[in-house]
């Protein structure tokens, strides 16, 4: 009975009775495709734009390598034919080549690695019709399908290309949420921003006060003129230029007169005025708009 060969690494089977006095050395032969195939690692040589990676019944071959280096000068990219196509395979992959690497088997599926990338890929073996598949695509993490896409995970690592897609309220934006990661709609955003665009603090009523910004965030500020007059002092403070302090008069009691320390320059607010925006020009004076309701 002849020898035989296992399908998939091209161990020898020695038949019955045969390679009396030399079984020794196809049995150590047999021992270094299964080590190669275990933990081997094979440098891989490309060049052109097409490579066979074959593994040879009862030989040391390229194709029996766990691990597959590439390297080489391939033109572009390069197609790897993994023969024959009736074997199973599994492969880790390092790409070195410069170049994107797709491994092939048959007609099926392939799997692209590109230049300088790793992949965990498997030949199904299945003939003519043979496909290769990419383990790394849809990971599992604590019972859960990790089902972004490479392009998405690099986007949320900081990449730079920006589209002009415009922008709707059921939009999701990602948001770390006190350590985790969540994602929530534009319009929440929205929401919020709306309600936190200008600090309110308590109204004024003391007849002389200085109001200083304490961090960027525009001001809506009330004081109350019913009881007495007011003079109010108005600092830059924080204030980002563009930001703003709006002075609301609540009373058309008594009048209300604004000022700002830099050039001790001001507006006098009297019983017929309403409010009062002061605008953070430049960074150190403000321009006031004034207007009159009552």
């Amino acid at each position: 009975m002849a020898s035989t060969y296992t399908s998939n690494i091209g161990i020898e089977k020695i038949g019955a009775g045969e390679q009396a006095g030399t079984w020794g050395t196809t049995t150590n032969n047999n021992l270094d495709i299964i080590d190669r195939a275990i933990n081997g690692v094979g440098a891989i040589t490309l060049s052109g734009t097409t490579h066979t990676l074959t593994t040879s019944d009862g030989t040391l071959s390229d194709g029996g390598f766990k691990v597959l280096v590439l390297g080489g000068s391939p033109s572009g990219t390069n197609t790897i034919t993994i023969s024959p196509n009736d074997q199973d395979k599994v492969y880790f992959v390092h790409n070195l080549s410069g170049q994107t690497a797709t491994f092939t088997q048959g007609s099926g599926a392939s799997v692209s690695v590109p230049d300088q990338a790793k992949g965990l890929i498997y030949a199904d073996g299945a003939g003519s019709g043979a496909a290769v598949v990419d383990l790394l695509n849809s990971l599992s993490f604590g019972g859960t399908r990790l089902v972004a896409t490479a392009a998405e995970l690099n986007l949320m690592d900081g990449g730079t290309t920006a589209g002009t897609t415009a922008v709707a309220a059921g939009d999701g934006i990602v948001t770390n949420d006190g350590g985790t990661m969540r994602q929530t709609t534009a319009a929440t955003f929205s929401t919020y921003f709306n309600a936190n665009l200008v600090t309110v603090p308590s109204a004024i009523t003391s007849s002389s006060a200085t109001l200083t910004p304490s961090s960027a965030q525009s001001i809506y500020q009330k004081v109350d003129t019913s009881s007495n007059n007011v003079a109010l002092t108005l600092a830059i403070g924080s204030l980002a230029i563009g930001q703003y302090i709006i002075v609301d008069k609540t009373s058309s009691s008594n009048t209300l007169t604004l000022s700002y320390p830099s050039n001790s320059q001001g507006v006098s607010l009297g019983s017929s005025v309403s409010f009062a925006i002061a605008i953070n020009q430049n960074g150190s004076i403000f321009t006031f708009v004034e207007s009159i309701k009552y």
